[in-house]
């Protein structure tokens, strides 16, 4: 079956797909309708953080499976109780409010600051974010994100939105001394725009000048959380207390999730009837949300972790020492990482597709910048397998340009 004309045919294109039809996963790779296989360092964009077909994934899908899958809001919800439980033990003493999708979180967000800044907020308005971050594609979270080319020209809500420069903190005293936003909204490693980590310095200077002026801390960990980058939410190797953290992706273990887990200052904001979803948080989604905590919170999962974690930077580290003109610069933290190229951006689109032959999947953000973002049961020989592919590619790109 045609299943690349089907999806021409059938599904409105607002993605450019890879020309492979995948029929399975197992571990860390991902097998097409031929039975080719292909070493997953994309995982459905930072969703999949134990790979696919995981044995306690699969206990809780079965489980949960065969109990119910929908009940609504209306009834007590035991496996997202347990759940926001244990987020709220693993960050601040808060509250979560759960939803489908990162972009969902981002609108709860959203509206959780307009009620702080109008009740407890004393004329504060508005959100500062950082310039090329991105924040999720529904209207409310558009306005947020500031990439020229997902914003475009859709309709935009007229909150105030301030645009300040990684790094920049004498941008914000500016904007703090010029207007009065009510929070700063921030991703610890900005993932669409180009997988640029804020150093822990900066996020602690952050988080003093919101003490200082009164305003709310957000971190956005949609890509960031669940153990991508060591720890369970990126913003924690910093050591500050945000007032809300958003999360999605990799908390539902491969099915729709996210929500926000708001702190002291804003978790009793939402009456009921503010703010609601049909679907969120689903039973099957929550419990494998469970399943994905139970693995973090294992000391011998968590150690596999921290050591690959280390063996994937200093293999990528040494690589760059040998091939210094190929690899000027390496971004990132944990298993999140961006690798520039020197490069065109159609040089570099070739170089995805010369990987998917040669079997391996990688995301390519920012035209140029190949990312890296494999599930956290990565092995060395995986990082090994990647490297010697990745450095034939790349051995061949500087030879045609010789």
């Amino acid at each position: 079956m045609d299943w690349r004309s089907l999806d021409e045919q059938y599904i409105i294109s607002t993605y450019k797909r890879l020309p492979i039809a995948i029929a399975k996963g197992e571990g860390n790779y991902l097998y097409d309708t031929t039975g080719k296989s292909y070493l997953d360092l994309f995982t459905g964009l930072a969703v999949n953080v134990l790979g696919h077909s995981h044995p306690k994934i699969v206990e809780a899908l079965k489980e949960q499976g065969t109990q119910f899958l929908h009940i609504s809001n209306i009834f007590l919800n035991q496996p997202a109780i347990k759940l926001a439980k244990r987020l709220v033990d693993a960050t601040i003493p808060g509250k979560v409010f759960f939803s489908n999708s990162g972009a969902e979180a981002t609108e709860a967000a959203i509206k959780l600051i307009h009620k702080w800044s109008k009740t407890d907020g004393a004329g504060r308005d508005g959100i500062v974010v950082l310039r090329n971050s991105f924040h999720g594609r529904t209207l409310g979270a558009v306005r947020l994100t500031r990439q020229a080319h997902v914003y475009q020209d859709f309709p935009q809500p007229s909150f105030p939105v301030y645009e300040l420069e990684v790094e920049d903190m004498d941008g914000l005293r500016a904007i703090c001394k010029n207007e009065k936003p009510a929070a700063v909204l921030m991703e610890p490693v900005l993932g669409s725009g180009g997988v640029i980590p804020l150093s822990e310095d900066f996020l602690r200077d952050v988080a003093a000048v919101c003490q200082e002026e009164g305003m709310l801390l957000a971190m956005d960990e949609i890509q960031t959380g669940m153990g991508r980058t060591g720890k369970l939410f990126a913003y924690q190797h910093a050591g500050i207390t945000p007032d809300l953290i958003l999360f999605a992706k990799g908390v539902g273990g491969g099915l729709p999730l996210g929500g926000v887990i708001a702190g002291p200052r804003l978790m009793n904001q939402f009456k009921p009837g503010d703010h609601g979803t049909t679907f969120a948080p689903s039973p099957l989604s929550a419990a494998l949300g469970n399943a994905v905590m139970d693995e973090w919170t294992d000391p011998a999962f968590a150690s596999h972790v921290e050591e690959v974690i280390e063996y994937l930077w200093s293999s990528l580290v040494s690589l760059q020492e040998r091939l210094p003109e190929q690899l000027q610069a390496l971004r990132g933290k944990g298993m999140m990482v961006g690798i520039p190229l020197s490069v065109s951006p159609e040089e570099a689109s070739r170089l995805q597709q010369n990987l998917l032959e040669d079997g391996i999947l990688v995301d390519i953000t920012q035209k140029t910048i190949v990312r890296l973002l494999p599930p956290l049961t990565l092995t060395k020989e995986d990082v090994d397998f990647f490297l010697g592919v990745f450095t034939r590619h790349l051995n061949a790109i500087s030879a045609k340009e010789a």
